[in-house]
């Protein structure tokens, strides 16, 4: 059983929308609950969140690409502020850091407060992604590791792990249980975008574990050992 120190925890906007839209404020509180217990066993907690439920940028028809990312960008700051209201009425204590400047609403994301913060048994929730366009938050929540020095990303998704092919549109699609970054970029894996990959491989990110959040326990499952999904790992 692996056992960590300090995680990088990615959820997707979808999973806390009711439908996958806006809030599913029961299932949000859920997963509080699950973010307050992992801090109870000593785990130090960074937690990036997507915007699906609220913006995706490629829904914006012909908008302004930069424009469209910045709306994501401040989707992620919502569903952070409402994770953060969360977490501390569960009794935790959380903090929103984001990366573009908004000092009325939230701290700026600073690496050494953030690691603070963290060993404090805070849950430090990273917002508004990398603060630049054109990167997803795949990209954000590997960055925000290495510069934390995370033991591991915990990727959670609506799919049980990483796939040869998409298995709902392909049978014959096979779950790969262990696979380098390498690998995968070059099988083209939609796992993450490749900046994401590039940023695994190039500072040779220990783990990153991609398993099905279909129940927020999931999350405390893997962390007990739980060998469910896949996992990917730098080149020897």
């Amino acid at each position: 059983m692996a056992e960590y120190k300090r995680v990088l925890l990615k959820l997707s906007g979808e999973m806390l929308g009711e439908n996958g839209r806006l809030f599913d404020h029961d299932i949000i509180d859920h997963v509080a609950k699950v973010l307050v217990e992992i801090t109870k066993r000593g785990i130090e907690l960074g937690v990036v969140i997507g915007a699906g439920n609220i913006w995706r940028g490629r829904s914006g028809g012909d908008m302004d690409r930069v424009t469209a990312d910045q709306m994501g960008m401040l989707g992620t700051v919502i569903n952070c502020l409402a994770m953060r209201d969360a977490v501390q009425r569960m009794g935790g204590k959380a903090t929103v850091m984001s990366a573009i400047e908004m000092p009325r609403v939230c701290e700026i994301y600073n690496t050494q407060n953030a690691v603070r913060a963290m060993k404090n048994g805070r849950v430090v929730l990273f917002a508004a992604g990398s603060g630049n366009p054109f990167f997803s938050t795949d990209t954000a929540v590997v960055l925000r590791a290495v510069e934390v020095k995370a033991d591991a990303i915990l990727l959670a998704k609506n799919i049980d792990g990483v796939y040869t092919d998409d298995p709902k549109k392909n049978p014959d699609a096979t779950l790969i249980k262990e696979i380098t970054y390498e690998k995968a970029q070059e099988m083209r894996l939609k796992v993450m975008d490749s900046a994401a990959f590039a940023l695994c491989a190039e500072n040779k990110v220990p783990i990153v574990r991609v398993f099905g959040l279909f129940e927020p326990e999931s999350i405390l499952n893997v962390l007990d050992g739980d060998e469910t999904g896949t996992v990917l790992r730098p080149e020897a």
